[in-house]
């Protein structure tokens, strides 16, 4: 299994194992790598040579660009900070989201740009840009969306489980989101929101089919806010049938990450009329009816 480490890791502001309907986040085998949202750069994840690039049409979507690109990347382990893969063989990095300044060829560095990040067809609209990245045997079939082997984290990458008591201040308000202060990162390092039971959640909930646990390794239920909201199988979980809500209205669900000195709930609420600077609160309820983008 390739480990992704905090000096690789630490170049973004956040990460996500689990939060994307795309197949290869289903148990966690991909990585989509949140750089500053105010550089529109893609910085690259690994050293190594470019060896090809694939330009792909997307879903049309009227926020989206037309087309994305799958930029194959020959892995040079020794030299990408952060990084651990098995030796026995040769890794591939699959990019994607990315509109290349790099060619066949030419070598790139950890941190380097590889092009413009693209907002990309397969994004929902609440999703903000970011660096897709798999690691793949050379000999494996490098375009399939499946088949990555899933990513684990170092012993160095720490995700502190932060509680929340479902309240905070409305910080940025989107067209389908709005963004608090709450909860507040806690100072240093890797953090993300816990569950009741004090286990660092990653995921849609409920509007993509699973999420991520992280540092629990055992079988059993989540509760948040008081609510079961899914069931765990080591890292890997499956949301329950239950609705976000925000001041009593229904939302489509948190979008979970794992933030670098920045944390905070992100809502998926399109529609909402909140404002910045307004208080809510958010639960989570029981629902029959749930609806799942992936």
């Amino acid at each position: 299994m390739p480990t992704l480490g905090d000096a690789l890791l630490a170049r973004y502001e956040r990460f996500s194992l689990y939060n994307s309907p795309y197949p290869a986040h289903n148990r966690g085998c991909a990585v989509d790598l949140y750089p500053d949202r105010d550089d529109d750069r893609a910085p690259s994840p690994v050293a190594g040579e470019v060896v090809d690039s694939h330009e792909r049409r997307v879903p049309t979507k009227e926020y989206a660009e037309a087309t994305d690109t799958v930029l194959l990347v020959a892995v040079d382990v020794a030299a990408t900070p952060g990084l651990s893969a098995p030796a026995d063989a040769d890794w591939m990095a699959r990019v994607l989201h990315v509109d290349p300044a790099v060619e066949p060829g030419d070598r790139v560095e950890p941190g380097a740009s590889l092009g413009r990040l693209v907002r990309s067809g397969f994004f929902t609209p609440w999703v903000a840009n970011h660096v897709h990245l798999e690691l793949r045997p050379r000999d494996a079939n490098l375009l399939r969306a499946r088949g990555s082997p899933r990513l684990g984290t170092a012993a160095d990458v720490t995700v502190t489980p932060v509680t929340w008591d479902g309240t905070g201040t409305v910080v940025e308000a989107g067209e389908t989101y709005v963004r608090l202060d709450r909860p507040a990162h806690p100072g240093d390092g890797w953090a993300a929101l816990a569950s009741d039971g004090g286990v660092a959640l990653d995921g849609g909930l409920r509007h993509y089919a699973g999420g991520g646990a992280y540092g629990h390794d055992a079988a059993g239920s989540l509760s948040l806010f008081g609510e079961r909201v899914g069931v765990a199988e080591g890292r890997d979980v499956t949301w329950g049938d239950v609705a976000v809500r925000v001041d009593g209205a229904p939302a489509t669900g948190l979008s979970l990450f794992v933030g670098h000195n920045g944390l905070g709930a992100k809502v998926v609420h399109p529609g909402h009329s909140c404002a910045v600077g307004d208080h809510v609160t958010v639960d989570v309820v029981p629902t029959e009816n749930p609806v799942r983008l992936g």
